[in-house]
């Protein structure tokens, strides 16, 4: 099982396009995709996002960690 990437919100964001989400609206400084029925939020800040946060991104996007490796 790969580890787990160290990324900035921008990147993470294409990943999510690349893999089909679409941006929807922004509340604050977070940013909703959706993709059918699946809902991801994603913070957008000048930092790191932190390896649970990133987790949870992956975890409600439906997408393995390879799968979403393969989408960076």
């Amino acid at each position: 099982m790969p580890k787990l990437p160290v990324l900035k919100p921008k990147e993470a964001i294409k990943a999510l396009e690349r893999a089909g989400f679409i941006f929807v609206r922004q509340n604050g400084s977070h940013r909703i995709y959706t993709k059918g029925s699946l809902g991801v939020t994603v913070p957008y800040h000048n930092k790191d996002l932190k390896p649970k946060t990133l987790k949870h991104i992956i975890k409600h996007s439906g997408l393995e960690l390879e799968e979403f490796i393969k989408f960076l």
